[in-house]
């Protein structure tokens, strides 16, 4: 299950620091890593995790008035989204909860 790489070379080609051995040409390593800049430089950055935007409507009292509570929440899981929100939503006193939606955000 080998596949035929050193060490030194998959790291080469993550772009971590290796330390070079007398073997490697040196002209070659600065060629590259200006390449990486440029391409680093020109794409946008992008967000760290997807997440889901749930909507609840919520009230403190059974077919009392009711709010609109949103919450983002760091998590592909629909389910865990939810729960999420109307744990947020019992710390601010709410007791009953209807889900509206919940979307991924772009």
């Amino acid at each position: 299950m080998s596949s035929g790489f050193t060490e030194d070379e998959m790291r080469r080609a993550l772009g971590l620091t290796v330390h070079s051995s007398p073997s490697t040409p040196q002209a070659t390593a600065p060629a590259a890593k200006e390449k990486s800049e440029a391409r680093v430089a020109s794409t946008k950055p992008k967000r760290r995790s997807p997440k889901l935007r749930v909507k609840l409507l919520v009230s403190k009292e059974f077919e009392g008035e009711t709010v609109e509570f949103t919450h983002d929440a760091d998590t592909l899981s629909q389910f865990d989204a939810e729960q999420e929100a109307k744990t947020l939503a019992k710390k601010e006193k709410y007791r009953f909860f209807e889900v509206v939606s919940i979307k991924p955000i772009e």
